[in-house]
């Protein structure tokens, strides 16, 4: 894998309200040796490049890899035509066997990896331009802007062991990744927890939308993932002592609408700690590669005001019985667009016909009406959010009631977002259909929770515990490193 060395020289702030980020393309760089660490004004430089850096396809956002994230939930099916990426079909039964060679599973890694080591290139441009501080008020903004590469850092690594367990954990770009040996995937956690912990120490005490430039990381974008990362390994002191931090703060709250949450208005909003955000920068296109893309209506809409669609990762069968069943009526409509439908804006979705899906992930479609003059591609200038509110209420929810305490507070505040009746004495079990119908179709959250709580293997068809959690070591890269198994 080669190592990427980029310098960001020039910063556009974004002035709507839902894109308020710095716009900057990674590969805008200049050589290292014409850089001068000693103008304290630059510092800001080399994270502006990471956060571009992770909302693009070398990033967090290859879209391939949402699909190898996503679809091994039973809340999901693979959706196109059955050929379309049919790696995707093997991953969904688990026949792991087949992908080794898959061009997705190499690119999901290299795009992290890529992530991974330019922050680390980051870091040694933040540790020069630290040497030649002399004020304290500068020397902590060095450390602030430290932390926030290291959440990104640490949020790429929280990717990349889900997906494969044991990997390699590269701190250090003068490190030959064809030559490392494999850390285990507890170790890895331990590293993941021990970045937040300096993130926690050196971030700002606000919500992302309240930083300088809006959705900048902060104090509790990385209890949220600390959170996150506990739960995967069943850590609930660790879960319950970050999600209290952040639900005691009284900093966020559920967007009011869960329907609109998904839409513009939820974009920079109290509910999220942390999202990629892309738009319009007067003449300047911002877009998320085909993230949206990929999972919009194949026939897309009637008329030519949004495009059309790839029809990837659609709600399944399973998951429309029980939001029946339940007599979900608001996180229905937002989680199920119809072939054939009208949207509540007045889109119509164009007619199913043989061969095409008749149900698609409503929670990246935006109207019509939402979309910039001119742009009609689906889902242009939403944010991907990638860790929000609801997720804190229910993770606290689920550590309360694992610690024999009682979590109908927080549990109750998502059912009450979505028009539900509250429950008194919430179960596990009632915690984990929650989750289910809130995250559908949300970053393979299901799947997750599935497997953290050993109910992967009776539930999900062709899984084996002990085999199925993580997928194989791409062969390119076993090919690079012998190390890699």
């Amino acid at each position: 894998m080669k190592l990427y060395k980029y310098i960001i020289l020039s910063v556009v702030l974004l002035l709507s309200s839902c894109n308020d980020f710095l716009n900057k393309e990674p590969e805008n760089s200049v050589p290292v040796e014409e850089l001068d660490y000693t103008i304290s004004a630059n510092m800001i430089q080399p994270v502006i490049g990471i956060y571009a850096r992770a909302r693009t396809w070398d990033g967090l956002t290859t879209w391939p890899r949402f699909g190898l994230i996503a679809v091994r939930g039973d809340d999901v099916e693979k959706g196109s035509f059955d050929s379309d990426q049919g790696e995707l079909n093997y991953a969904r039964s688990f026949e792991y066997n087949q992908l080794s060679g898959y061009w997705g599973l190499d690119a999901s890694w290299t795009g992290l990896y890529n992530l991974v080591l330019n922050s680390n290139s980051a870091l040694v441009d933040l540790g020069r331009y630290n040497e030649h501080l002399t004020s304290n008020a500068d020397k902590t903004l060095n450390l602030q802007y430290q932390a926030e590469v290291r959440f990104i850092r640490a949020f790429a690594y929280f990717h990349i062991v889900r997906l494969w367990g044991d990997i390699l954990l590269v701190t250090d770009n003068s490190q030959v990744m064809e030559a490392l040996d494999v850390t285990p995937r507890a170790d890895i956690y331990s590293f993941i927890s021990d970045e937040l912990d300096f993130c926690i120490t050196n971030l700002p005490a606000l919500r992302p939308n309240e930083m300088p430039m809006k959705g900048q990381v902060t104090r509790y974008s990385a209890l949220a993932l600390k959170a996150k990362a506990a739960s995967d390994i069943n850590d609930w002191d660790a879960v319950l002592g970050a999600t209290d931090a952040i639900i005691t703060s009284n900093k966020f709250e559920l967007y009011p609408d869960f329907y609109n949450y998904f839409k513009k208005g939820g974009c920079l909003s109290d509910e999220n700690l942390f999202e990629l955000q892309y738009g319009l920068v007067g003449s300047t296109s911002i877009e998320s590669d085909d993230w949206f893309n990929y999972q919009g209506p194949r026939q897309g809409f009637v008329g030519t005001k949004i495009g059309t669609g790839w029809g990837f990762i659609v709600p399944s069968k399973t998951l429309e019985k029980l939001f029946d069943d339940r007599g979900e009526t608001v996180r229905k409509e937002t989680t199920f667009l119809y072939a054939g439908s009208t949207t509540r804006e007045g889109d119509v979705v164009n007619s199913a016909s043989e061969g095409y899906e008749r149900v698609y992930n409503g929670k990246n479609y935006i109207p019509s009406t939402q979309l910039p003059e001119g742009k009609t591609a689906y889902g242009y200038g939403n944010h991907i959010r990638m860790l929000r509110y609801a997720d804190v209420l229910l993770l606290n929810a689920e550590a309360k009631v694992r610690k024999g305490q009682n979590g109908d507070t927080p549990f109750n505040l998502v059912r009450t977002r979505a028009k539900m009746p509250t429950i008194t004495n919430v179960t596990l079990d009632q915690i984990l259909e929650e989750r289910m119908v809130e995250f559908a179709c949300e970053w393979g959250e299901r799947f997750f929770d599935l497997v953290r709580t050993g109910k992967a293997e009776s539930t999900l068809k062709g899984f084996k515990a002990g085999k199925s959690e993580f997928y194989p070591i791409p062969q390119a890269q076993k090919d690079l490193n012998p190390n890699l198994k």
